[in-house]
């Protein structure tokens, strides 16, 4: 009698194992980081947010299409990714610089003064010129870089390029 119940406790410990196996969620940690986790930040250092990516629900309503990193005027502006810049020249009355990235993504980056042109290969943590000019966070005392990112016509997070933004999943302890 013993023997039967030890091989029936056996038998639901492996059951329940097999189950917690198929039905468990997988961690955070067993999952490889995207490969596109290997941009750098455009501006020395880890930089403040100044402002978080905020799209609009619908394309033609208001949003932040990007992320505002506080900086001093004049930093320099680091290249987060390599590729060709595609525009260099000012917009309204900013310097705005735009990359195409090898993976189809275009960076662009502004206020930027920079004397890159459409054509100029550059390389991740190269210096592509020096935040000057107005920001759009002038109107809150501080100063800093817009950083945007689009696949298409589709705005894309910038962070997601350099943090891992995937949710932590708890697991029970026993």
């Amino acid at each position: 009698m013993r023997t039967t119940a030890t091989a029936r406790l056996m038998a639901l410990l492996c059951a329940a194992l097999f189950l917690s196996l198929i039905i468990a969620p997988s961690t955070t940690a067993a999952v490889p980081l995207p490969a596109s986790l290997a941009w750098g930040w455009p501006l020395a250092g880890k930089p403040a947010v100044a402002n978080a990516f905020d799209p609009p629900a619908k394309p033609w309503l208001a949003g932040h299409r990007g992320v505002d990193l506080a900086a001093e005027q004049d930093a320099a502006v680091l290249a987060p990714s390599s590729g060709v810049v595609t525009f260099s020249g000012v917009v309204v009355n900013r310097g705005v610089l735009t990359i195409a990235e090898p993976g189809g993504l275009r960076i662009s980056l502004e206020p930027v003064v920079s004397e890159l042109r459409a054509g100029d290969a550059v390389v991740k943590g190269q210096q592509l010129g020096v935040l000057q000019g107005p920001t759009h966070c002038d109107g809150a005392g501080a100063t800093c870089l817009h950083w945007g990112v689009r696949r298409g016509e589709e705005y894309l997070d910038p962070l997601q390029f350099i943090m891992d933004l995937r949710p932590s999943i708890l697991l029970p302890l026993s």
